[in-house]
């Protein structure tokens, strides 16, 4: 069962500068030849890796927009936080009327079916005695748990996110207006590419019921051309009710299932470094007491995520406006379009469950017993490697290299201190140990091979 990845690496601008294997979370990134590479089987899609690239070499695959038009029906499910990317002087009708007019003829936002969700979940929370249950709206963080603490995955709460309820909802609805399934096709707009792989490999789930992904900056950019070209013009059409309700504006924040839980106790998250160090804490029974865990991958959640156009902290501004001129519309008894998700509401609960999550750790073997000696093995090397973490041998850290030389046939010497050692002992002469490097970094970040032996590359620093 091998994860889609919309995280990919361009070689022809990789640089191999190491930057990306200090910030992965799984350490699932490795240098060799020169060039970065990605370890499918630890790659969580959370994007810290393509922040972090001073070259731009990573980058997110995304579906074709032109693919949208493979379908006569075509839907547009956008979240709350693509229309919280534009300034306040757009309006979210005339958002509407662009998607419209660039090829969708349906536009849905994707937190309608949140009360559906909530509802559930919230059951959940009453009736299980597993604590905590932790939220499965990231799907980062789901893999994360697969990945790094299998041991926690039975603590996930096994429901389909909104992106998936919401997308079961507008297919069941136009099923009954009379389009047959295969013309409806549904492309969902995606603030990060955590969301590109859960849509292509999803979790408990043989198919999503999602066709397509695109990109929220590519998005925002189509949009926002239109509006530049419209100028002051345009006129302006009203939208006759809101999609969303204020509460569902607010749940791709952070906190914003928190504030809907029943648990007495419960907590949010957010950023993978913080998430980490408290999933440590509660896989060693360090916390007590957490009824509900809601963690998010990014700083601000969906508005931190790498595929957003404009800045976390004024789309959470833009957003939270929008929910109080909603909550307005609320009071003086205004409907919202989230009051149609109601008629499918036993529909949707009736399939809001999702398969068995399972596992994914990196096994060291499948033999147990082979497994078991190999760990020996790895904590014994660990204790020869210096610990300093410095990432010259092309792994992020002594214990990774540890792993890689056991596990698959790395060498000692491409530790450095290794080579030095061996050096002193006459066991190893200079052109090998540069040899070393040059198989790592290439031979372009090596060129003392390349000149006389008399010449100093160093002579300009005396």
């Amino acid at each position: 069962m091998a994860f889609y990845h919309a995280l990919q690496i361009n070689e022809n601008v990789c640089e191999g500068c190491s930057h990306c294997i200090r910030v992965c979370p799984t350490e699932a990134i490795r240098v060799h030849g020169g060039k970065a590479y990605i370890d499918e089987a630890r790659c969580l899609d959370c994007g810290n890796c393509f922040i972090a690239c001073p070259h731009k070499a990573i980058f997110v695959k995304q579906d074709d927009f032109e693919e949208i038009f493979k379908y006569p029906c075509r839907v547009a499910l956008i979240p709350a936080v693509f229309l919280g990317q534009f300034k306040d002087d757009i309006s979210v009708s005339r958002i509407y009327a662009i998607l419209n007019e660039i090829g969708f003829q349906h536009v849905i936002e994707t937190e309608i079916t949140v009360p559906i969700y909530t509802e559930a979940k919230n059951r959940l929370e009453r009736a299980d005695n597993t604590k905590p249950l932790i939220s499965t709206f990231c799907p980062a963080i789901v893999r994360l748990i697969q990945i790094k603490f299998p041991g926690l995955v039975e603590n996930l709460i096994p429901i389909k996110a909104p992106l998936d309820i919401t997308a079961m909802y507008i297919r069941r609805k136009l099923e009954k207006d009379g389009w047959r399934p295969e013309d409806i096709g549904v492309f969902y707009v995606t603030p990060c590419a955590a969301k590109i792989a859960a849509v292509k490999s999803p979790v408990g789930e043989e198919k999503s019921p999602v066709d397509g992904v695109i990109n929220m900056d590519s998005l925002y950019n189509r949009v926002y051309k239109k509006i530049k070209e419209q100028g002051h013009d345009y006129k302006e059409v009203k939208l006759p009710v809101a999609q969303l309700n204020s509460d569902s504006i607010l749940t791709s924040l952070t906190n914003g299932e928190r504030r809907l839980s029943v648990s007495e106790h419960s907590l949010s998250i957010d950023g993978m470094d913080n998430s980490i160090e408290f999933l440590e804490k509660v896989e060693s029974e360090e916390i007590e007491g957490v009824e509900f865990l809601e963690l998010r991958a990014c700083d601000q959640s969906c508005p931190g995520g790498i595929l957003t156009y404009n800045n976390r902290f004024l789309t959470c501004e833009r957003m939270f406006a929008r929910a109080r001129y909603v909550a307005g519309k609320e009071r003086r008894g205004e409907m919202t379009r989230a009051k149609e998700v109601e008629e499918e509401h036993d529909y949707l609960l009736d399939n809001i469950e999702v398969g068995e999550i399972e596992p994914r750790s990196i096994s060291l073997d499948k033999d147990i017993s082979k497994a078991l000696e190999k760990l020996v093995k790895i904590n014994r090397l660990k204790k020869m490697l210096p610990q300093v973490d410095c990432g010259m041998c092309g792994a992020p850290s002594c214990d990774a290299l540890a792993e890689d030389i056991i596990c698959n046939g790395a060498k000692a010497t491409r530790c450095v201190f290794i080579q030095h050692h061996l050096e002193k002992q006459n066991a190893m002469d200079l052109e090998e140990s540069l040899k070393i490097m040059d198989d790592i970094w290439g031979e372009d970040k090596i060129k003392v091979k390349h000149r006389k032996k008399e010449d100093n590359p160093c002579e300009h620093l005396k």
